[in-house]
């Protein structure tokens, strides 16, 4: 199976290079920011870090785990980050107040969103959720355009039909299904297996063509993707070898020990850990198993356009979307194979 991404989680600033060792050997440094802290969402980045495949490249990183697409748009446009992982939702929308952001990495191939209800609603289809309120992480993370794309297909106005609550991640939202504030959420795969773990059973009710929609990945601005191009090879073929590492079934063990190091509270409940890590190495795989680990299908950058146009997230229709993303590293990042 080929390759794909890395990750990494820890903290601020910009990639500098430092001489270490008595070797002289020359190291990057980089500052990584993710929208969460969950490590096994990131598996890659940790296996990356923890089995050497970044120290190969040259590259020793840094990672803040921060709340949400949006702040991690904000560190990257003020050069506190040099690589973030945001949404394709955020991502258009920052490029569309004039943010020159480009995704990088297909990192989450497949959507890493449902939208969800308890196992005992009434709601069997989006269009069951008029006059509801529905529960969404952070009110500009990228869970929220990917809902507001369902309910609008299915006919429903936000304001009018429905409503969004922003009502935390996981463990946190357990308290506003219980307290009934919220009839539905739109949740990382993560979040809707913490929450079923904690006594709130959940059931999908995504329609299936959005399960195709990719989820967040790698991204950089146009100024660090043209002055530091090996360091994102680099990146690249260091996620490619940790996520083919983790995909393995016979390092299961090894996986979860380098993402327990990296989220210890996380790594707690081992076999919470392992159905978790379950949900998520699915959401890597690429839809079409012919391509590469990192590869984004321009369809696919067609339909969430598509979809935050119909929905309102976006005023107009974006005249250079192509320049949004690009794939010209992914037959590098590949090469390991």
């Amino acid at each position: 199976m080929k390759g794909k991404t890395k990750f990494t989680l820890m903290a601020a600033l910009m990639a500098s290079a430092t001489w270490t060792g008595a070797a002289s050997a020359q190291t990057t440094e980089l500052t990584i920011v993710l929208p969460n802290p969950s490590a096994i969402n990131n598996f890659p980045l940790h296996v990356a870090e923890g089995e050497g495949y970044l120290a190969e490249e040259g590259l020793s990183v840094n990672v803040e785990a921060v709340n949400g697409s949006a702040s991690v748009l904000q560190l990257m446009a003020s050069g506190q980050a040099d690589i973030g992982q945001p949404g394709p939702a955020p991502l258009l929308g920052a490029r569309a107040r004039g943010e020159d952001v480009v995704f990088i990495y297909n990192h989450f191939s497949r959507s890493i969103f449902g939208l969800v209800v308890p196992e005992e609603s009434e709601a069997q289809a989006p269009a069951d959720l008029a006059g509801t309120v529905v529960g969404v992480g952070t009110a500009d993370g990228a869970e929220v355009g990917f809902a507001r794309g369902i309910l609008g297909d299915a006919g429903l106005k936000e304001g009018d039909d429905y409503e969004f609550l922003a009502i935390g991640d996981g463990g946190t939202a357990v308290a506003a299904f219980l307290n009934e504030e919220v009839e539905a959420y739109s949740a990382a795969v993560s979040d809707a297996a913490i929450i079923s773990s904690r006594g709130v059973p959940l059931r999908e009710i995504t329609p299936e063509e959005y399960l195709g929609y990719f989820g967040n990945g790698w991204a950089v601005t146009r100024e660090f993707l043209e002055n530091n191009r090996e360091a994102i090879e680099g990146f690249g073929r260091a996620m490619v070898k940790g996520t083919i590492f983790g995909l393995n079934p016979d390092n299961l063990e090894a996986t979860l020990a380098h993402t327990t190091t990296a989220n210890p509270q996380e790594g707690e409940d081992q076999e919470f850990a392992k159905a978790l890590f379950a949900a998520i190495q699915s959401r890597v795989i690429p839809v079409d198993l012919d391509d590469p680990y990192g590869y984004q299908p321009p369809q696919a950058w067609e339909d969430w356009h598509d979809v935050l146009v119909s929905s309102g997230e976006l005023e107009a229709p974006m005249d250079d979307l192509e320049s949004a993303y690009t794939n010209e590293f992914v037959d590098t990042w590949n090469a390991v194979e």
